[in-house]
């Protein structure tokens, strides 16, 4: 069993920096490419950012150049966002997926079977 909780979260003005993290707990951490992904209401859950098992790491076009994901040697991964915009405000969500492949990446919320209860960002104007 594979559990994920997010932190991080919280009410932030333009501009603002914020580190979202996530502490997965189960068995060999380093088996499974991780995502963050957001969920804006009234809207579908989109992609943010992925890492691979050997930290390589892809951001969307919308966050590109101001948001970074990087794992630790432990169990954690972090979502560093920087120069937030209104628009990212959103539940963010950790996800987890069993990756044979070291340098794989998934880009569908469909491709993970594991996540977190999410984290509210809000970024006021």
């Amino acid at each position: 069993q594979v559990l994920l909780e997010e932190s991080g979260g919280g009410l932030v003005q333009t501009g603002d920096s914020l580190r979202l993290s996530c502490e997965v707990s189960g068995p060999s951490f380093n088996n499974y490419a991780l995502a963050w992904f957001r969920q804006a209401p009234g809207k579908e859950r989109e992609f943010v950012a992925s890492i691979s098992r050997d930290g390589h790491s892809t951001t969307s076009d919308s966050v590109k150049g101001r948001f970074t994901v990087f794992r630790d040697s432990g169990n954690m991964v972090y979502l560093q966002m920087n120069s937030l915009k209104p628009d990212d405000t959103a539940v963010y969500f950790c996800a987890a997926q069993f990756a044979y492949r070291i340098q794989a990446q998934y880009f569908s919320p469909s491709d993970y079977d594991y996540w977190g209860q999410g984290t509210q960002v809000t970024v006021s104007s």
